[in-house]
């Protein structure tokens, strides 16, 4: 079984609704230039607007297609001026970028590329950890928790990755908690999307004309 399969299967039950809610509160349009850090084409085929969508990563090469334009550049240090966008989008990629010195430099380029962002994380005190799909164990202490992976781990179970796979997703995963988020976007309003009655993950946004 490919373990994308098991990731797209829990994308699809939320992101089109969170993809839906950002368009219509950001008003977006066939017009509307976005740049989503970190993404791909994947959930701009969740709304029926066309936007303009730049995208960036660190594993892609310069190119265009279509509405899209594929940029090769790290989230920490984009290679734009202040406010080239309408809209700063990243969706479940700030817990990726390293320790508390690479999220900040993060938080602070989607903060300047545009006056409007949207920033998506999941929570750390979640009783589930995304990425290895497990109960519970990113709450315990790191030595324990990665020595745990290969047991209760259904992305383990399912992908069967060596240890040196499981090792580079360890390292470069930080869950951020209600505070955290909130210190690195201290402009924004912090949403909590909900799941059985918990929060399942924060989103920052800010909306200049919500503030004017």
């Amino acid at each position: 079984m490919d373990v994308g399969r098991v990731y797209i299967m829990f994308q699809d039950w939320f992101r089109p609704s969170r993809m839906k809610t950002f368009a219509e509160r950001f008003r977006v349009s066939d017009a509307t230039r976005i740049c989503d850090v970190g993404g791909t084409t994947q959930n701009w085929g969740y709304i029926p607007e066309k936007p303009q969508v730049t995208i960036c990563n660190i594993n892609i090469k310069d190119e265009e297609r279509g509405r899209f334009i594929f940029r090769r550049a790290d989230g920490t240090k984009l290679p734009f001026e202040n406010d080239s966008f309408d809209i700063a989008f990243s969706n479940s990629v700030i817990e990726h970028v390293g320790d508390w010195e690479r999220q900040k430099a993060f938080a602070e380029e989607m903060r300047r590329i545009s006056k409007n962002y949207y920033v998506q994380t999941p929570n750390r005190w979640f009783f589930v950890e995304p990425h290895f799909i497990a109960p519970g164990i990113h709450l315990l202490p790191r030595s324990l928790y990665r020595r745990l992976i290969p047991f209760f781990s259904a992305w383990f179970w399912i992908h069967r990755p060596p240890r040196e796979e499981v090792d580079s997703v360890f390292e470069e995963i930080r869950l951020l908690d209600r505070d955290e988020v909130r210190t690195l976007f201290p402009d924004a309003e912090i949403v909590e999307e909900t799941f059985l009655g918990m929060t399942k993950s924060f989103i920052a946004i800010r909306k200049a004309d919500d503030r004017a």
